[in-house]
């Protein structure tokens, strides 16, 4: 490692994908700088999952068990009628699955993998890239804040939004399109009755969600919509969601409410992100900005093994970035296109189109072996 001090790199956003990265390029003798713009508006407490091979990855950076003391506990999803009644359900997670995966909220992961990249790395807060420029030693970049600085590499965990991609690649509109549904998330200050249950409420087209999130309950909106949209314009998704649940039963009207007064509200486009080559010399993207279904598609754990598999191939090819990134994107797409593809079985299995569409899921959902159950809870994770 001695000939490895020299060698820079940037990673824009302190995220799942980015702070896990940092953390492995810095063990393997990088100098790591990440720049991150923290005024984010994904909203801190939705729950997510580390499963899969982001297990083992987590329990070598030493978060395993702070993970699992802040899992959500989670263990069912309930699909209820107007009246609050059971209709179906699935087990989302078995008692015996507790040491190979577990749910978190959002924050608490970022927060755990941020912290241990910080043990090596250099953080940029309130700030974020605006030019790029590469040439045969290196690429100098440039920040609204802070001075031109020059990496040897900069690698774009910077999500669905990506900066890096857009100014390295091109307009997000190449890359990203619409799913067809749309997702939107307000704390829910409510009792809640049982705490490893969550509770689904579906309209044709729409559902309502009641998550418990250990003890930070939740409401999440997702409903299915064609239209244009700005995810930097808060009051279009305000009124979208209003104006698609107006007159909504169950849990809608007090929901509602609380969409309408809170601070803490997120809401985007479900979008569907496939850019065709994930490096542009010297400039590699990682995470949602690379390939991902948001809300589908397991892109925490996703993000998580990415990472690791970035960061490995980059210490396997120290002083060759084209090697690296090509290793590195040919092993991770194998791993994303089959999560990618169950996308459109978990849509349809929490947001049918039409109300016979509610019925028989239900139906079908009823007349599953009580073991098989558990695997269907998976096509939609």
């Amino acid at each position: 490692m001695g000939g490895m001090v020299d060698r820079s790199v940037l990673v824009s956003g302190g995220g799942i994908a980015g702070s896990t990265a940092a953390y492995w390029l810095a063990k393997a003798g990088w100098s790591v700088t990440i720049v991150e713009r923290a005024a984010d508006t994904r909203s801190s407490g939705n729950p997510v999952d580390v499963r899969g091979g982001a297990v083992a990855i987590a329990r070598q950076m030493g978060i395993w068990r702070r993970l699992e003391e802040a899992a959500t506990g989670v263990e069912r999803l309930v699909f209820v009628d107007a009246d609050g009644r059971p209709q179906a359900t699935i087990r989302t997670r078995q008692r015996v699955d507790r040491h190979q995966e577990v749910e978190v909220a959002r924050n608490e992961l970022v927060g755990l993998l941020l912290e241990k990249a910080r043990e090596n790395s250099l953080i940029i807060r309130d700030d974020s890239i605006t030019a790029l420029h590469q040439d045969g030693g290196g690429i100098d970049v440039e920040f609204q804040r802070t001075p031109s600085r020059r990496f040897d590499l900069v690698v774009g965990a910077d999500g669905l939004h990506s900066t890096v991609r857009r100014v390295a690649f091109g307009p997000e509109e190449r890359f990203s399109r619409q799913f067809g549904m749309f997702v939107g998330t307000v704390p829910a200050p409510v009792p809640i009755e049982d705490p490893l249950t969550v509770l689904l409420y579906n309209e044709p087209g729409t559902s309502l969600t009641i998550h418990p999130a250990g003890g930070k309950p939740g409401f999440a909106f997702i409903f299915r919509g064609q239209r244009d949209f700005d995810h930097r314009d808060a009051e279009q998704g305000r009124r979208l969601v209003e104006s698609t649940y107006a007159g909504g039963r169950w849990l809608t009207t007090l929901a509602l409410e609380e969409w309408g007064a809170s601070s803490d509200r997120y809401f985007d486009a479900v979008t569907r992100v496939d850019v065709p080559q994930w490096s542009a010399g010297r400039v590699v993207l990682l995470g949602d900005a690379a390939s991902c279904i948001s809300l589908f598609g397991e892109g925490s754990s996703s993000a998580i093994v990415g990472a690791k598999t970035l960061a490995d191939a980059i210490a396997a090819h120290p002083g060759d970035h084209t090697a690296a990134f090509g290793g590195y994107e040919h092993t991770h797409r194998k791993h994303v296109r089959p999560l990618l593809r169950g996308a459109g079985i978990a849509s349809r299995l929490l947001v049918p189109k039409t109300q016979s569409g509610i019925t028989m899921r239900n139906a079908v959902l009823n007349a599953l072996p009580f073991r098989n159950k558990q695997r269907t809870a998976d096509s939609q994770r």
